[in-house]
């Protein structure tokens, strides 16, 4: 059996019986693993959303839900996180049906502790670095550049992983300025590839004339100005990773060539009459609707499943906001080494610096988030950058998190406004189309601090208010 890796991996326990957490937790926590137990299936998944686990062990039978529930809705949102069932004998047809759902083992109460130990750790043995890669670069070096806590990218790391030792093409699809790259490098340093080249091309950069020659080569003559022969970045990548960022961007000529390429593995320069071949691991990102590529024929279906065997989502900055200030702290250390030549002292953000940080909308991701942190460090005059400082780097108006009551009540007066702008300052109507009496519709306005009057036209005002 093997043991657990050197850093404590988080184990999550779901059972309504005290008594078989409580031990269970001693006894996992005794063999290395660090361990957190609910009772209940809605715990499981609030402590999910807080820190995704490495595996989670739970009974099949809980207070509020059916731990078949639970377990298809893991396997729906994190499709890469193991489960170990535990189950009583009259519930064993419904694990071996998980199982053949995706579970990765059930045992029967009471368990064995060794074979549930033993389970547990061929199960992490899924996506724990016990490779000779894994070996040189540590546990987590692989994904080091990839500064992160939230649970959502805790899922594609783990995806990418798993994925990494096998030789699948992936795509990598996410919004400009999310990390493609970033994700695509840690996949090779995760993968039996690692100690060969990485090379990155992005397809949208380099001119469609220019972008044949330098996937695949050229000899000498081929064109004007191939004045000798070379090597393209097939070639230069042979035995590791060639990654191909914004390949929705590829020229349609050149899709019909790559496809050629990763059918047959090999390459043939622009102006050779003979291919050479190549054993290149493709990882390939887009920021574009692929599937509306396909649909109006400027990315050719079979080459998008070529490219498409495993697919992995990367998460808007918006949605991992538990990132934000660790993101920004990281890169500010990064920043402020540079400024330590000149005296210039950069210690941190203010509170309130890191609130207007945390509630930005941030449309372009985390290269946004590094951009307005190195502004915020050149323009600093002072250790601790302050709120302004930050708004002003932003020039967006940041997300407005209210209170209910400050939130109810600008909605109270927005829609009094409304009311008012419709009917053009009349109170009877107002309130008519409020379904509120006059008398509680003035309380409401006098609330609020509107005037009605204000809402009148010059030439009405004077009908109106008589009419009232």
């Amino acid at each position: 059996m093997s043991k657990p890796a050197s850093s404590p991996r988080h184990l999550l326990l779901v059972d309504d019986d005290a008594d078989l957490l409580r031990l269970l937790s001693l006894r996992l926590t005794a063999n290395g693993y660090r361990v957190t137990a609910v009772s209940s299936a809605e715990a499981a998944q609030a402590q999910m959303a807080i820190e995704l686990p490495a595996l989670v062990i739970s009974d099949i039978r809980l207070p509020d839900k059916d731990g078949l529930a639970l377990f298809d809705e893991i396997r729906a949102q994190y499709p890469a996180l193991p489960v170990i069932l535990l189950t009583a004998h009259g519930t064993i047809p419904d694990a071996v049906d998980a199982t053949t759902r995706g579970a990765f083992a059930y045992l029967t109460k009471p368990y064995d502790a060794k074979i549930l130990l033993a389970k547990i750790a061929q199960a992490l043995s899924l996506t724990a670095c016990d490779d000779a890669a894994g070996d040189a670069i540590g546990d987590d070096t692989w994904r080091a550049e990839l500064i992160s806590r939230s649970p959502r990218m805790a899922e594609v790391l783990s995806e990418a992983r798993l994925v990494a030792m096998s030789d699948a093409s992936i795509l990598i699809r996410g919004e400009s300025g999310t990390g493609k790259e970033l994700l695509a490098r840690a996949i090779h340093r995760a993968s039996r590839r690692a100690r060969a080249p990485f090379i990155a091309v992005n397809c949208a950069a380099i001119p469609e004339q220019l972008l044949e020659s330098e996937l695949f080569g050229h000899v000498k003559g081929a064109f004007t100005g191939a004045v000798d022969h070379r090597k393209g970045l097939f070639q230069a990548a042979n035995g590791g990773t060639l990654f191909l960022d914004e390949i929705g961007d590829m020229p349609l000529p050149l899709q019909v060539k790559l496809l050629r390429v990763l059918q047959e593995r090999t390459v043939r320069q622009v102006g050779a009459n003979d291919a050479v071949p190549v054993d290149v691991r493709i990882l390939s990102a887009t920021h574009r609707d692929l599937d509306a590529a396909m649909a109006d024929g400027s990315f050719r279906e079979d080459l998008y499943y070529r490219l498409n065997v495993v697919t992995l989502v990367l998460p808007v900055l918006a949605e991992r906001r538990e990132d934000i200030a660790l993101l920004a702290n990281h890169f500010l250390q990064l920043i402020a080494a540079r400024y330590q030549s000149n005296q210039k002292k950069l210690n941190g953000f203010a509170p309130d610096a890191l609130e207007v940080l945390m509630m930005a909308a941030w449309p372009g991701n985390v290269r946004q988030l590094y951009n307005v942190v190195e502004q915020v460090c050149a323009l600093s005059t002072a250790p601790l950058i302050s709120a302004a400082l930050v708004q002003r780097a932003l020039r967006v108006p940041a997300l407005e998190v209210l209170r209910y009551a400050d939130a109810k009540q600008r909605f109270e007066r927005d829609y009094l406004i409304q009311l008012l702008k419709l009917t053009d300052g009349n109170v009877t109507d107002a309130a008519r189309l409020a379904d509120r009496n006059r008398t509680e519709f003035y309380r409401l306005l006098q609330k609020n601090g509107l005037d009605p009057s204000v809402f009148r036209g010059d030439d009405d005002g004077v009908a109106a208010e008589r009419q009232e």
